[in-house]
């Protein structure tokens, strides 16, 4: 047994041997469904990381996909150019990996570009993948109409790359890391007493000690992260470089980012269509009490310790200083955004996505095909991650999804009257 705990799986199906009841209730609609093209572009818009995919309006060069490629895949009678002017294609593209050093020479990572298509069904499905940032003939396009086994390996890859991206930058960083900025700057500048430190701490109080156990037990040297992954610390350094150069403020406010994107019409974007209610109800929340407390604009600019908290933060793009209540308003609407919803978006579904592991590959063992030749499913089992770590990684994500005994919802709390007492903000209706 503990030889065999160190061995590739035999086969898709025996996946499920780590995965016993309720396991694989929560885990069943992807285990049915993950290797389907569908299913694959429906996690763009709604799985774990739902925040990559962007309307591709014009193809950037590094990525050489032609009409004759997809036409197949295309409304009959449309031509590629027809379909990207009509706003139906969209792109991943995982630029934020290049550079980044693999853990080891056994365990592979790239830096893949996706391109998917909105079909007749609003269905959104990969179209054609690039395994690397820099075509050529040993980067080739893979396609739908391509061999079954090497289509599947494509999108692992990309899944694979994904699961990266997702753990490290959109979870790690722009959620966790950005929260304890905001909390240390709320520590040092903010009385106790400030509406705004008891309008922020419930969302924050406890990302510091969270993040301290993550950097020991997870990221750190002899973490869970840095064992079954394909970037160990040093990748993960240069990873957090790429991604801080793309962090904005703007990102961190929601309708910015949709819109940024270009997904403020596709169909199906249960993700956008919650995130806007939610950013909606904090916003309304927030502006109520900001109005307690600040009566006009000269009061948000009088205020010491909001613009000393704000400049405390202020870094690239962000705000150096707050100048009016609207302002102040979105600002905070943001950070609690960020600590919250956002989080909640994109940490809760991680045992449901990755539960199945060949749907979200923590690591690669071959390196990235660079012909379209022969794969079998041998060649991609080998490529998976093995059984241990395949139990480890399904261990971390089941912890991870879990929610606190003493948690307690965003509308609990903007519904309850003993939190409307002591702080005087007013009841969300």
């Amino acid at each position: 047994k503990v030889d065999g705990f160190f061995e590739s799986w035999k086969d898709i199906a025996d996946f499920k041997e780590i995965l016993v009841f309720p396991f694989e209730i929560r885990t069943g609609n992807v285990m049915r469904d993950w290797n389907k093209d569908y299913m694959f572009g429906y996690q763009f818009l709604n799985g774990c990381n739902p925040v990559m995919i962007r309307k591709c309006m014009k193809l950037p060069d590094k990525f050489p996909v032609t009409h004759e490629m997809v036409k197949g895949c295309l409304k009959k009678g449309s031509t590629l150019r027809e379909e990207l002017q009509a706003g139906n294609v969209y792109i991943v593209d995982y630029e934020i990996l290049k550079g980044v050093p693999a853990a080891s020479s056994e365990r592979h990572l790239t830096a893949p570009i996706c391109l998917l298509y909105k079909n007749e069904l609003d269905q959104i499905v990969p179209v054609a993948i690039q395994l690397s940032q820099t075509p050529g003939a040993m980067s080739p396009i893979f396609l739908p109409s391509d061999n079954t086994h090497i289509w599947m390996l494509a999108k692992m890859w990309v899944k694979s790359s994904d699961f990266h991206v997702h753990q490290l930058v959109t979870h790690l960083l722009k959620t966790h890391l950005v929260s304890e900025v905001f909390e240390l700057a709320m520590y040092r500048q903010l009385a106790a007493v400030h509406p705004v430190y008891k309008l922020l701490m419930p969302h924050v109080r406890f990302t510091i000690a969270i993040n301290a156990e993550a950097r020991e037990k997870l990221i750190g040297e002899d973490g869970i992260f840095t064992k079954v992954s394909s970037i160990n610390g040093a990748g993960m350094g240069k990873l957090i470089q790429n991604a801080m150069k793309t962090l904005t403020y703007k990102s961190l406010c929601f309708p910015e980012d949709i819109k940024a994107r270009g997904m403020e019409d596709v169909p199906n974007y249960y993700y956008r269509d919650d995130g806007m209610r939610i950013w909606e109800a904090i916003h309304c929340f927030v502006s109520a009490v900001v109005k307690i407390y600040y009566d006009s604009d000269e009061a948000v600019q009088k205020d010491v310790e909001i613009q000393e908290f704000v400049k405390d933060v202020a870094c690239f793009d962000f705000p150096k200083s707050l100048t009016s209540r609207e302002q102040l308003v979105e600002y905070l609407t943001a950070v609690i955004f960020t600590a919250s919803a956002q989080h909640a978006a994109v940490n809760f579904g991680q045992f449901d996505w990755y539960g199945w592991i060949p749907n979200g590959p923590s690591t690669m063992r071959k390196p990235p095909p660079q012909q379209k030749g022969q794969v079998d499913m041998k060649y991609i089992m080998e490529s998976l991650p093995d059984r241990r770590s395949s139990s480890e990684v399904l261990g971390t994500v089941w912890a991870l999804s879990q929610t606190q005994k003493n948690e307690v919802s965003l509308r609990m709390r903007l519904q309850n009257e003993d939190f409307q007492e002591e702080t005087g903000f007013p009841l969300l209706k």
